[in-house]
């Protein structure tokens, strides 16, 4: 300790959040054989299933074109007019001009708020609940 400065101390203690113990006792998860966790899994989860190569194949095939149509949504919308509903009631207008590549933040325009116009904004998708927009 220096002559005249004080160290910090911790008053209050901090408390420590502990998962909940998985279904054998020991580990800290959920049961890879429940239904529950099969159904938010992927078919890769249960990979010693007979027959699971199909369903794995034709779960990624759905994900192809599930995500080609959303990328071919996102350069449908350039230079659109988009409303974005997002959340705390908040509808908001601007012109779509751009997302990064990890789609997580919308390059927006001319974007019209309850507050006023900003002519130039980057909207997090986090903060998206939906959007809509006419061809």
């Amino acid at each position: 300790m220096r002559l005249g400065v004080q160290e910090p101390t911790m008053n209050v203690p901090v408390s420590v959040i502990r998962l909940p113990h998985g279904p054998d006792g020991t580990s800290r998860g959920f049961d890879p054989t429940s239904p529950r966790f099969q159904a938010l899994g992927p078919a890769t989860l249960s990979s010693s299933v007979p027959g699971n190569a199909v369903q794995l194949e034709q779960e990624q095939q759905g994900r192809v074109v599930m995500r080609e149509r959303y990328l071919r949504s996102l350069s449908a919308m350039a230079g659109h007019p988009v409303r974005f509903t997002m959340y705390e009631k908040v509808n908001v207008t601007a012109l779509f001009e751009a997302s990064d590549i990890d789609i997580l933040n919308f390059h927006v325009s001319e974007l019209q708020t309850p507050l006023g116009v900003q002519r130039d904004a980057l909207l997090r998708c986090s903060d998206i609940i939906s959007y809509t927009f006419e061809l």
